[in-house]
């Protein structure tokens, strides 16, 4: 089991790891592991990124996933094309979730937006019911604008 750290420690982390390097990807994979080793009761945290219209796997910690995503679809392709956050407190019951990890039980997206256009989505799954709160929603988009603002995209 991780040790949580707080969300001030991560939040910091965060930004000190992408101030420096402008490579989106680079940031991604750091910004996944930050969160995946930092964050207690996850099984999965990564990144689909946009790209020829639908999302597609980019850096992340955890099992294997799906590869490719089409806009709608799935909690990701949802949050993908509403542009906003979902926090989903069972997946079972969302209707068309994608299950790649059969432990996963709650999940949230967050939508990576520049300029208004849909760059990605943070994913990030838990075994555990209704794992994430409003104080998760709020400092996962403060990470997920970190992450945008320091990178060259």
């Amino acid at each position: 089991m991780k040790n949580f750290k707080s969300y001030t420690y991560i939040l910091n982390l965060a930004q000190n790891l992408t101030e420096g390097e402008d490579d989106f990807i680079s940031n991604c994979a750091n910004i996944s592991s930050l969160i995946f080793n930092n964050i207690e009761d996850l099984n999965w945290a990564g990144f689909y990124l946009w790209k020829n219209d639908r999302l597609v796997l980019g850096p992340f910690q955890g099992q294997t996933a799906t590869t490719r995503i089409e806009l709608g679809k799935g909690v990701c392709g949802y949050s993908a094309k509403d542009k906003i956050t979902y926090i989903v407190p069972d997946v079972h019951e969302f209707p068309g979730h994608i299950a790649c990890d059969l432990s996963t039980n709650s999940e949230i997206v967050i939508p990576l937006i520049k300029e208004e256009k849909l760059i990605g989505v943070l994913d990030i799954d838990s075994p555990k019911l209704n794992r994430f709160s409003e104080e998760d929603k709020i400092n996962l988009e403060k990470i997920a604008t970190i992450l945008i603002k320091n990178s060259k995209i």
